[in-house]
């Protein structure tokens, strides 16, 4: 049998091996220890936490350390409520004004019953896969084409395709901006949540062209240019739109169009 003293020695070897690796970590996580600002993580307490990468960053531990570096505004999450905003703005040392509250708007009316398709698309569920494929499946170049990829980036539950169209929820909206940043057509618009009226088309092909596309979409007959009282509406590029900030919310525009494809947006 082996004597008690072979098992004692490599025991304790082993032992204060082990001390003096825990006192090395300890000295060597103290050395190269990573100072974080302790801003980011009061900023970071404020922000919705959804992650939705709306603002542009992965996440909003990501966009709180880019705000204390100076690289993105308080203003930045635009799903941040105007209290939080504020309170960024006194962390950083910074005035951030008055904050707009905004909602997403799909700026679009031709679903499969109003839109013209020009073949039947097979393939992936994603706007942007399908966009390459000659601007998707409808015959307007700046129409929605429907497939979701909004749906999918939205982490509210805020927006769904009906009828091969993308149509937002206003009561769960919360403005982050991530549907706008992916749709492929850019008809997503963030509108501040204040307005009345918005026209929901994009089409900058000429009435003749637009007739042949969509049974609605605009035709820049200028009718509600003409009968705006405060010159709120107009038409550039074949297309109709409305300055929010001259709108008065008279509904002019709306009862004139020819087309309905000015909407409410409250």
């Amino acid at each position: 049998m082996p004597e008690i003293q072979d098992v004692l020695i490599p025991v304790g070897i082993f032992a204060a091996m082990g001390i003096l690796l825990g006192i090395a970590l300890a000295i060597a996580s103290r050395v190269f220890a990573v100072k974080t600002d302790e801003r980011v993580e009061q900023i970071l307490e404020l922000l919705p936490g959804a992650n939705c990468g709306g603002c542009g960053y992965s996440g909003c531990a990501a966009l709180a350390e880019a705000i204390v570096k100076g690289e993105a505004k308080p203003t930045a999450c635009n799903g941040c409520n105007a209290k939080n905003v504020q309170k960024i703005g006194a962390i950083m040392g910074m005035e951030v004004g008055t904050v707009v509250p905004k909602h997403a708007h799909v700026m679009c009316s031709g679903n499969c019953h109003t839109a013209v398709y020009k073949y039947r698309y097979e393939g992936a569920a994603d706007c942007i896969a399908a966009e390459k494929l000659g601007g998707g499946d409808k015959a307007c170049p700046n129409g929605c084409v429907g497939l979701g990829t909004c749906v999918a980036a939205c982490k509210f539950d805020a927006i769904h395709v009906v009828d091969g169209l993308a149509v937002v929820d206003d009561s769960k909206c919360v403005g982050c901006g991530a549907c706008a940043n992916l749709c492929p057509k850019h008809l997503i618009s963030m509108i501040p949540v204040s307005s009345k009226y918005c026209v929901e088309c994009r089409s900058v092909e000429t009435g003749a062209v637009t007739r042949k596309q969509c049974s609605v979409g605009c035709i820049s007959c200028r009718i509600c240019e003409k009968n705006c009282p405060v010159e709120a509406i107009k038409v550039n590029d074949f297309v109709a739109s409305i300055d929010q900030d001259k709108c008065i919310g008279c509904g002019k525009c709306a009862e004139k169009c020819p087309r309905k494809i000015i909407k409410k947006t409250d």
